[in-house]
């Protein structure tokens, strides 16, 4: 009996290890959840991509920011100081001023009388006919105004393309040009149409020329890390050569 008892052990083994040995259970999958770049979140570009274009409409639109003395009688918008000098110097052809005067007028007719501009009538509806005859003192009495509108009108379109600081520069221009023509100016002129006045929409104007710059918070972190680093590795190479 010992004989068969052994075979029949060692067939039992034989069995056993050529049965396939049960797979291994199969891992829980792992679940990825992707968050969409700056989906809901009000990031600096965001900001600064819709504080440009509210900027470009106040200008474009020739939304009243001020009221000064011009070469055209009386400007209220940075627009219309820049196209009284591109007439009177005739720096570009009148078919480029009327196309920034356009907009404009339209906006204005359409609130007012629920009319259409002619194009060739924008220069008389902004007195431009006569504007090359008119005294270039008036102008540079305000300087920073002047200049200020240049950026103003030049960064409002360059920043729908690409933001920058063209349109904060513009706009503290001619805040400064307004503060300084009330405390430094002449004394106050008879004539309410012909004294400067200053519109609650250049504030409007101011925050949405500041929003409009974007800021790189990451490259301003790794430029101060930077400079960290690099200054004990100056002052050790210095001790070195003392």
């Amino acid at each position: 009996m010992a004989p068969s008892s052994r075979k029949e052990r060692a067939a039992e083994a034989r069995a056993s290890t050529s049965k396939p040995s049960p797979a291994p259970a199969p891992a829980p999958a792992v679940q990825v959840q992707r968050r969409p770049v700056g989906g809901g979140r009000w990031t600096s570009r965001r900001i600064s991509f819709y504080a440009s274009r509210a900027f470009f409409l106040l200008i474009i639109l020739q939304i009243p920011l001020f009221r000064v003395p011009c070469r055209a009688g009386t400007c209220t918008t940075p627009i219309q100081v820049t196209s009284s000098q591109l007439v009177s110097n005739e720096i570009f052809p009148p078919s480029v001023v009327k196309a920034l005067l356009f907009p404009g007028a339209i906006a204005s007719n359409l609130t007012k009388s629920m009319t259409f501009p002619r194009w060739n009538d924008l220069f008389d509806i902004y007195n431009l006919t006569e504007a090359k005859t008119a005294s270039a003192v008036i102008d540079l009495q305000r300087l920073e105004i002047l200049a200020g509108s240049y950026f103003c009108a030049a960064g409002a379109l360059v920043g729908v393309i690409n933001p920058g600081r063209m349109t904060l520069f513009g706009t503290l221009l001619v805040i400064w040009g307004l503060v300084k023509e009330a405390l430094f100016g002449k004394p106050v002129n008879s004539d309410p149409t012909q004294s400067v006045h200053v519109y609650p929409t250049i504030l409007i104007a101011l925050i949405c020329a500041f929003l409009s710059i974007t800021y790189n918070v990451k490259k301003t972190v790794r430029n101060s890390q930077s400079v960290s680093i690099t200054k004990p590795l100056q002052s050790s190479a210095k001790s070195k050569l003392k």
